[in-house]
């Protein structure tokens, strides 16, 4: 595919970025994102460029009028995109190429999710990279033809006025190059291999030898640049762990919770977890947090409790929880939003969580000024302009941890004036995700249990319909038919509240929606993420490598032989039997699928 770039790129060179043709002659478009229910897509709304929504409509508008489709994805807590937004989209100057040359389309990925992982696997294919803002250009017939991450201005506005010249004027040549490039993408293979426990051992410790391979034994986690939780792989080694135990798996395991607990990926004063760290020290957040690391976290810390014999670990899985339950709970619904944004009310990323060293020297009392400039290094130079993020560079006592308690509830109610934009999208999947963990959670601690059960009424009243389930909602809108992903998730956490109140109706319900993934969502050429996709070539796969949060089929696949029944198991070992030569070319990305292989005895 590397080829496919340079081939790409030689029908665009002859065209200097300055040679744009007059406009084509077709009907002007409007923004159509105006009092957009998707929070991200509203923030659009008042853009020079005339966005368009993600549907059949504008991808036959752009069939009939020959042109390419600008498809640009991002989410509401993206820091690139709102730089991208504010330095390009609001540019009067590229919204004119933009409108007059191609349809562009805003998506939102957390809506979207199974297009945006088709795209971004386009695009680590073609140029090796993927991420946020996502650019991708599609032909009219709906092949991707090439993409573009965050640019700066100058030249984002230099590469599509070349791409629009070359696209006038050699379109052709470049639409087949898409076309038979995505005809050269193989066919998932159906292997003929029998899974069988001995099966199941031999890749759990493929995966446990690949994971330590690539640990940070130092400073906990994976990576060397930055630091991403990694749930659904630290979740398995969890697993694993509790089946074979193995000391230096567990102390990795204690190294990687603990930093990830006791450094900046956590806020220590109003609880949960940020999306990553920016550094590999885990010191330094991208302040966004979003509902599905929460969700999970609580679920990992929970396990890590019993696995590690750590009770602490439950304890940052409860304050995880409860800090859900005061920051991202819908209070009418009883669901969870979705996401708190990077930047506050005022742009400044990381603002709500800063604090200015001669503030806190006037709301503090000397004493504890003292502590926390110990506590914090405040003798250091600051991580941002805004001030020192709470992290704990040195260890605290137990005394001082007291005094700690006492002084965050101070900084608490202080930090409550201030504003911070969140994501109130409903979503289903990452209210599955919610119900797990409050379920699990509930299961020991009592007070969570109304939190369990109005969350499970949510979801059953507002998204599950006796034919399918919905992907949201918004503003009291819905958001269309939910995807793999949504059904994986929701049907897993019905039946972790089904365990909980050991409710068989709960239970039925969850078979019910599983068996409407399987029959949606998985064919004889593998696992398609979304039910009607709008692109030229479905994009079907074997095995759905893990991401940010566990692979929607593993986690289908597990969840279908745990709740048992004839069909169920036997589609859940059909699936299985299938894809081996890819975790044989590497097991990591597959942790849920090889703990799907694990469940099976």
């Amino acid at each position: 595919m590397r080829r496919y770039l340079f081939t790409i790129l030689a029908l665009l060179i002859a065209f200097p970025a300055s040679a744009l043709a007059s406009a084509l002659d077709s009907p002007a478009l409007d923004n159509q994102l105006a009092n957009n229910p998707s929070p991200y897509l509203a923030l659009h709304g008042h853009d020079p460029v005339a966005w368009q929504e993600w549907n059949a409509q504008t991808v036959e508008r752009a069939r009939k009028e020959g042109k390419l489709l600008f498809v640009s994805i991002g989410y509401f807590s993206c820091h690139w995109c709102h730089v991208m937004q504010r330095e390009s989209y609001k540019n009067p100057e590229i919204a004119k190429v933009l409108n007059a040359y191609f349809i562009p389309v805003k998506v939102d990925r957390e809506i979207n999710g199974a297009l945006d992982a088709e795209l971004q696997a386009f695009a680590e294919a073609t140029r090796g990279q993927s991420g946020w803002p996502l650019n991708v250009f599609v032909t009219p017939e709906g092949y991707p033809l090439t993409t573009i991450l965050y640019a700066p201005p100058q030249n984002f506005l230099q590469f599509i006025a070349r791409l629009s010249q070359g696209w006038q004027q050699n379109g052709a040549a470049l639409a087949k190059a898409a076309k038979d490039a995505a005809q050269e993408m193989p066919e998932p293979q159906k292997l003929d291999a029998k899974f069988a426990p001995p099966v199941a051992v031999l890749y759990r410790q493929r995966f446990v030898d690949e994971a330590l391979a690539q640990a940070d034994i130092f400073r906990g986690g994976f990576g060397a640049v930055n630091k991403f939780p990694q749930t659904p792989q630290l979740a398995a080694l969890l697993e694993f762990q509790r089946q074979a135990p193995n000391p230096k798996l567990a102390a990795f395991l204690r190294l990687s919770l603990d930093r990830m607990a006791s450094l900046g990926l956590h806020d220590a004063i109003g609880g949960g977890f940020f999306r990553y760290t920016v550094d590999p020290d885990w010191q330094t957040p991208h302040y966004e947090k979003m509902l599905y690391d929460n969700a999970q976290l609580a679920s990992l810390y929970l396990q890590a409790a019993k696995v590690l014999h750590q009770p602490a670990y439950r304890d940052i899985a409860l304050g995880t929880l409860d800090f859900m339950l005061a920051d991202m709970r819908d209070a009418q619904s009883g669901a969870f939003i979705t996401s708190l944004s990077a930047v506050d009310a005022q742009d400044r990323e990381g603002g709500v969580y800063l604090w200015d060293k001669t503030a806190l020297q006037k709301m503090l009392a000397p004493a504890e000024f003292k502590l926390i400039a110990k506590i914090w290094r405040l003798d250091a130079p600051a991580e941002s302009a805004y001030g020192y993020l709470p992290v704990h560079h040195t260890t605290p006592t137990q005394a001082e941890r007291a005094r700690l308690d006492v002084i965050y509830a101070k900084l608490k109610v202080e930090r409550a004036k201030r504003t911070l934009p969140k994501d109130d999208k409903l979503l289903a999947g990452l209210n599955g995700l919610a119900l797990i963990a409050l379920s699990e959670a509930a299961a020991t601690d009592a007070r969570l249990r109304p939190a369990a059960q109005q969350l499970r009424d949510f979801l059953v009243a507002k998204l599950i319909t006796p034919q399918s389930l919905l992907k949201g909602m918004a503003q009291g809108k819905n958001l269309g038919p939910a995807d793999l992903e949504d059904y994986a998730d929701v049907s897993t956490g019905l039946a972790a509240y089904a365990r909980l109140v050991n409710s068989d109706a709960d239970r039925e319900l969850a078979s019910k929606l599983a068996t409407q993934a399987w029959d949606k969502f998985h064919t004889a050429r593998g696992w398609q993420l979304e039910q009607q996709p709008l692109l030229a070539r479905p994009y079907y796969q074997r095995i759905v490598a893990d991401g940010a949060s566990f692979s929607p089929a593993a986690l289908l696949i597990k969840t279908s032989w745990q709740l048992g029944g004839k069909d169920l198991r036997t589609r859940a070992l059909g699936a299985l039997n299938t894809g081996y030569a890819i975790l044989d070319q590497g097991a990591f990305w597959y942790a849920t699928q090889i703990s799907a292989m694990n469940a099976l005895k």
